[in-house]
């Protein structure tokens, strides 16, 4: 379990001001949970997902795990810019202790998995951020977290590797616990079980995802009504032709059971 007590974060502006992100919140995050963070732009998404991962410290109040967390996965992944992607894994399979049998076996499973080509033995300052975010997430899935943070990442390269990434996520949800943030519903909901709601400095937990959407939508409709409906039609069109597929793949299975013509 991930506990934050009394977290307080905010950022120093121009003139003396300060602009807060979270005020006084207390929340336990569950194991074994599929967790969307839903919330605006601008509600501290992604500066929880530092937080909880180690990245950035509260202003005020405590964050405690024993659990393993991963550092946040996403288009923002930070690696040393003038080492290749080769020797970025290579140190972080250093720093863990690991085997020389063992990161060679990470090596492998990252070039395949990140699909960078000759990049992989290139400066990582020559990538794009999809590019490094693709580099962090090959690394990440090759060490055993009790928590994945992923920022975005379905938003990362083609269609090919977007659904390599959504079975990788599948195998993670079988022995760990995700903490997912994406401004596509229609991925929350298929990616998770609960739900994180941010916004005004406050934070609430759903234990279920649509509850954490519906709450979501309604917070969007009283300041622009019209934008909610269009993401409640969207994510409604979405279910509809994923039924309607399903139905279709149950009756073709009833029709033709051993696959023949």
């Amino acid at each position: 379990m991930i506990e934050l007590t009394n977290v307080t974060k905010y950022y120093h502006l121009k003139g003396g001001k300060t602009h807060d992100v979270m005020r006084d919140i207390s929340l336990c995050i569950p194991e074994k949970k599929s967790i969307g963070i839903l919330g605006p732009n601008g509600a501290g998404k992604s500066t929880l997902l530092r937080m909880i991962g180690g990245a950035e410290a509260p202003n005020s109040g405590t964050i405690k795990s024993n659990s393993s967390i991963s550092w946040p996965l996403g288009v923002g992944v930070g690696f040393q810019g003038s080492l290749t992607g080769r020797q970025n894994i290579e140190f972080a399979c250093r720093i863990n202790g690991l085997t020389k049998a063992e990161k060679e076996y990470i090596i492998k499973n990252v070039i395949e998995f990140a699909e960078l080509g000759d990049f992989f033995d290139m400066p990582v300052k020559s990538y794009s951020s999809g590019m490094r975010a693709r580099l962090g997430f090959g690394l990440s899935i090759n060490f055993d977290f009790d928590y994945y943070l992923i920022d975005e990442l379905t938003s990362v390269g083609d269609a090919i590797f977007r659904q390599k990434a959504e079975r990788a996520f599948e195998e993670i949800k079988e022995r760990a616990s995700l903490i997912f943030v994406a401004h596509n519903l229609t991925t929350l909901k298929k990616s998770c079980e609960s739900a994180i709601f941010l916004r005004n400095g406050n934070a609430s937990y759903y234990e279920s995802i649509d509850e954490g959407i519906d709450s979501y939508l309604n917070f969007i409709a009283e300041k622009d009504p019209i934008t909610a409906k269009k993401m409640a039609r969207k994510l409604a069109k979405k279910a509809t032709k994923k039924k309607t597929a399903k139905k279709a793949t149950r009756k073709k299975n009833t029709k033709n059971p051993n696959g023949t013509q």
